[in-house]
């Protein structure tokens, strides 16, 4: 059965915010293997609702739509300094407790930490509301410098494109790497920002610095994950020092060049873990890891499974009838 998802809308929301969940999981994309999603908007109280733009739009389900939801996205939202419906908590609350996944895009984080759903818990939401947020929400474990943080249960993210990252995150999630890799190249998106990358970097992103000598390396990089890369290596391919390449990176990334590289194998190894019946061994030597210990401490850190379980959740004979994705 096709799963269910309850996005919430009320007035004042921004079209971007509500066609987030949309464009990710809500179109059909049969022509790249992803299975069809059911999607219910729905309003505290159902009816004509104006987006931040002005335009109308008719939601016709009420807080009953949550009942049957496998996960709650709350895109965003309209009042962050004062209390949401009580009604609407209560229905959260009902829904967690149910087994469904919540999910607080951007200012949506407010009202998942309202209901209570975060206490000693992290989470974050954008940055410019952090300072808000932790005043409101003192018992919640605020990290206002991340891209989305995955709870398992409960899920928040930064605002805007972060949004995309997380719904992108938790399709990975449903249907493994490629499939999220294809709909990013569809959306003309990046494939995959680790939940940690940070928010804001100073400098404008290496995708769109063209010959930047960074870029350059970066790209380097990837085409040598299977090699010892060090960073004295890495400095001298974009002629830098190591203090400035490090400096450089970190701006341009958000990331140090340890976690940067820790991603980009894990990204490799679920790639090569979905489309090949290569032995793990040989996945793990391919990725960079070095060992198979190596690559299944690394998925049990990153993903919380082992390379076996993921490719059996994931990999070419797991999908329908055994065929090729």
């Amino acid at each position: 059965m096709p799963r269910h998802i309850a996005v919430l809308a009320f007035d004042g929301i921004s079209a971007f915010h509500l066609s987030v969940p949309h464009m990710v999981f809500g179109e059909d994309r049969q022509e790249i293997g992803l299975p069809r999603y059911v999607i219910s908007v729905c309003a505290v109280k159902p009816g004509i609702i104006r987006s931040s733009m002005g335009l109308e739009m008719k939601v016709r389900n009420g807080l009953a739509a949550l009942d049957k939801a496998d996960m709650v996205i709350i895109p965003s939202w309209n009042d962050i300094r004062h209390a949401s419906s009580p009604l609407l908590l209560r229905r959260l609350q009902k829904a967690h407790r149910r087994g469904a996944r919540i999910v607080g895009l951007c200012l949506g984080a407010f009202v998942v930490a309202e209901a209570g759903l975060l206490d000693g818990r992290a989470a974050t939401t954008h940055w410019s509301w952090s300072g808000l947020f932790g005043e409101r929400f003192p018992k919640v474990k605020l990290e206002p410098d991340v891209l989305y943080i995955d709870q398992g249960d409960v899920v928040t993210s930064a605002g805007t494109a972060a949004g995309l990252d997380c719904c992108l995150h938790l399709l990975r999630q449903d249907h493994g790497a490629e499939i999220a890799n294809r709909l990013a190249r569809r959306l003309v998106i990046p494939p995959h920002r680790q939940g940690n990358q940070a928010q804001y970097v100073e400098q404008p992103s290496v995708a769109n610095r063209g010959a930047d000598r960074i870029a350059n390396t970066l790209e380097w990089m990837q085409g040598r994950l299977d090699q010892d890369l060090d960073i004295d290596a890495m400095a001298g391919h974009a002629a830098m020092s190591r203090r400035t390449f490090t400096r450089h990176f970190h701006k341009a990334t958000g990331m140090s060049v340890g976690r940067w590289l820790t991603a980009q194998r894990v990204f490799l190894a679920q790639r090569l873990l979905e489309t090949s019946d290569a032995p793990v061994e040989r996945i793990a030597a391919q990725a960079g890891f070095g060992s198979s210990l190596s690559l299944r401490l690394c998925f049990s850190k990153v993903l919380h499974t082992t390379p076996s379980r993921y490719r059996r959740e994931f990999g070419i004979q797991s999908k329908s009838g055994g065929t090729s994705i």
